[in-house]
């Protein structure tokens, strides 16, 4: 699915009783996730619903009704996707697969961060995306376990900073819909469950402007020969401005998906700064 979110859909629905499975899943994403968990179902032999935002990708969007889900849509900044996910599931007896907030799923994207450092061995720190937290909770338990001295840093766009945040408010904090290109990190709350692992584990949270990510990304492209969503692109961009300050020789950063339709990586590459 062009993304790590494979590994905790795929973790959590292989979990189901059959019972469970042969009624289906249901699950909410901006993108990634909802491909991930269409996938997941078709694998295992089942079915998917399937809500996202209006204005997601058309490419993720076209990915997640091509692995057999159905789709049901909603306006992101008025509507509730969990409540209408809890909602469907409840009415149509699904399994509710969570994009970050379910313990099996936190394990499984962790294995990013676990086959990293099984590939080049220890690393002094590791830069993450942050979004609802998953892949950064996960991440963050692998590597800490491994190598308890590893420097966890997280990667939110300057205006989703709800980690950031909350990490200095001691609490969850909650912020405004963000409006930000990097639409897989377009949360107003980190997830409770995610948010008690990376309070512990996470060493620091920096934020990127839309205007690095779409460097980031254009320099990905350019010199790494990848395509990098913005979601994806923000630890590199924290690399590349130096937001993250001195850094130890061995850095680890993930680059967490490349689902972005040709149109809009042009555009956005295109409107590159530098």
């Amino acid at each position: 699915v062009g993304a790590f979110k494979f590994r905790g859909a795929y973790n959590a629905a292989s979990r189901l009783s059959p019972e469970q499975l042969s009624r289906g899943i249901a699950a909410y994403s901006s993108g990634n996730h909802a491909q991930a968990v269409a996938l997941a179902a078709r694998e295992l032999g089942t079915t998917a619903v399937i809500v996202m935002p209006e204005d997601a990708p058309p490419s993720k969007r076209a990915a997640t009704a091509g692995y057999g889900a159905e789709i049901v849509t909603y306006d992101r900044y008025t509507a509730d996707r969990v409540a209408i996910a809890e909602a469907l599931a409840a009415d149509r007896g699904l399994a509710l697969i969570p994009p970050y907030e379910h313990p099996h799923v936190m394990a499984g994207q962790g294995t990013a961060a676990l086959e990293l450092l099984e590939e080049v061995g220890e690393l002094d720190a590791l830069l993450t995306p942050v979004g609802g937290g998953g892949l950064m909770a996960g991440s963050a338990t692998a590597a800490k376990g491994l190598h308890p001295g590893i420097r966890t840093v997280g990667v939110e766009p300057e205006a989703g900073d709800d980690t950031k945040r909350s990490l200095e408010a001691g609490r969850r904090v909650s912020i405004p819909v963000p409006r930000t290109i990097a639409d897989g990190q377009a949360l107003h709350t980190p997830g409770e469950l995610t948010f008690s692992v990376n309070r512990r584990l996470l060493d620091e949270v920096v934020l990127v402007t839309d205007d690095e990510i779409r460097d980031a990304m254009r320099f990905a492209f350019e010199r790494l020969k990848i395509v990098v969503e913005p979601s994806g692109a923000t630890p590199l961009a924290a690399l590349l401005t130096g937001r993250v300050g001195r850094l130890p020789p061995r850095v680890g950063v993930v680059v967490s998906g490349g689902n972005v339709d040709a149109g809009r990586f042009a555009e956005l590459c295109g409107g590159a700064t530098h």
